[in-house]
């Protein structure tokens, strides 16, 4: 496929969304010559940030606040939003016709000629996709961010020379489109697999099934960088026909791996064992932060970077917005925005990282389906208070709080809010000298924010704005 393939087709785009995919294809398929059908459920008005910035496109027509089967079944192609389930009824009306159903990875994978270096994991996708085009950056390639948090995607491939590399962030759904065309990428990064967008998937079977396509269409001589430390990684790799790095926490002797031992990094490169860098030396906050940069090395020297520029280039990696980013101190107080801790088992890690410090979290939001029970217990052992952002999930989360309390206490009230501004505000009221405030929230966005995005900005704000009194 080339993107002359486009010109004179009539292509419908489902889902149009507000955080830039949908755009992206749709200016794609425009600019090469397609014959474009947007429509959402979304109305105009919740769409006019959307719409605005395809103002004066031509060839684009707009069914909003409903979907017409017309435009599933009299098209060449219909191209999704990575939230489309496949078993939308229209999705399956345009499959039974034998219409080309695509997403915007699996148009990527058939259109793109470069090497991709794709990035999955339940969480720390982001940040190992931006560690690993920081680190390509510093030591002198050509990388190109796909995917990543919002950046978008087909626009990508105008952006593409002869010697770039590709970095592309893959979610489940991403990956769904691409074992539905038999792709995978050439150097695969699989972080970690944990109950995630159980609200989507009938079953975490489902869900680990979608992940498996980052490595599932591998050729011997692709390379795949497996977290060593994950259960469920491990056992679902047992097929996998790329060679294999390993990254751990712990000290392991294979072929091909990075870990650590004791307060070093190093990294065995199949012959012999080289040291990488004293921990302390890396400016990436908490534990886990640092299996991500390992997870990212084994992406760059699987891709041929060699380890004196790697060793040199881990040294200038930097924080990742929306993910333990340190905000502002403000009377000794550190405030850090991990908006990005959208399940539990993120926030238990980002508490976590502030091991000796007096945490003031705030956390909660809307459910996807999870299991808050192992939050609780962290939050009432390691937190010194909490403020809760109104939704489902924190009603559950107060539930197995209360499990987690002394008798007496159970019937404590808390603090519950409906802005992000008020929230800060409690935080910063009860923080004293040397504490931490973190949002960290466990949960989803949905209900008081568009997105986890803007949920992070407004704490950014509202910290920002807060007064040196």
């Amino acid at each position: 496929m080339d993107v002359s393939y486009f010109k004179g087709k009539k292509i419908t785009v489902l889902g149009l969304g507000l955080l830039g995919g949908g755009l992206g294809v749709v200016k794609f398929l425009a600019k090469h010559g397609a014959h474009v059908i947007v429509t959402d459920m979304k109305s105009k008005e919740q769409l006019a940030p959307s719409l605005a910035k395809l103002e004066g496109i031509k060839n684009i027509k707009y069914i909003l606040g409903h979907h017409r089967q017309e435009d599933f079944l009299k098209v060449d192609m219909v191209i999704i939003n990575p939230a489309v389930s496949w078993t939308n009824k229209y999705i399956k009306l345009a499959m039974e016709k034998k219409i080309p159903v695509e997403m915007d990875s699996s148009l990527f994978f058939q259109l793109c000629k470069n090497p991709i270096i794709g990035i999955t994991g339940t969480k720390g996708k982001t940040t190992i996709s931006t560690m690993v085009f920081d680190l390509l950056k510093l030591v002198g390639k050509n990388p190109i961010k796909v995917g990543i948090g919002n950046a978008s995607v087909l626009d990508k491939l105008e952006e593409l020379k002869k010697n770039s590399v590709v970095v592309f962030e893959l979610s489940s759904w991403r990956l769904s489109a691409l074992g539905r065309i038999g792709k995978s990428p050439q150097i695969a990064v699989l972080k970690n697999i944990l109950p995630d967008h159980l609200n989507y998937y009938k079953s975490m079977q489902e869900y680990v099934d979608d992940k498996k396509n980052i490595f599932a269409n591998q050729k011997s001589k692709d390379w795949l960088i497996v977290n060593d430390d994950d259960e469920k990684v491990q056992e679902i790799i047992q097929d996998a026909k790329a060679r294999i790095f390993s990254f751990s926490e712990k000290p392991i002797r294979k072929n091909y791996s990075v870990f650590l031992d004791g307060d070093n990094m190093y990294l065995n490169d199949g012959i012999d064992i080289k040291k990488l860098a004293v921990l302390d030396d890396i400016k990436i906050i908490g534990r886990h932060s640092i299996v991500n940069v390992m997870a990212a090395i084994g992406a760059v020297y699987a891709f041929g970077i060699k380890v004196p520029q790697i060793k040199e280039a881990i040294l200038k990696l930097k924080g990742i917005p929306h993910r333990l980013e340190f905000v502002r101190e403000l009377r000794g107080v550190r405030y850090y925005n991990d908006t990005a801790a959208t399940i539990p088992q993120a926030a238990i890690s980002a508490i976590n990282s502030f091991e000796g410090r007096e945490v003031i979290l705030i956390a909660g939001g809307a459910d996807k389906n999870l299991d808050f029970s192992e939050l609780a217990k962290e939050i009432v052992e390691y937190s010194k208070g909490i403020i809760f952002l109104a939704g489902d999930a924190t009603d559950k989360l107060i539930l197995e709080i209360r499990k987690n309390l002394p008798e007496e206490d159970r019937n404590n009230k808390f603090i519950i809010v409906d802005s992000m501004d008020k929230a800060v505000e409690f935080a910063s009221r009860s923080a004293q000298k040397d504490d931490i405030v973190l949002l960290s929230p466990g949960a989803a966005s949905f209900g008081l924010f568009a997105n986890e995005f803007e949920r992070g900005d407004r704490f950014r704000k509202a910290v920002n704005d807060l007064k040196d009194r």
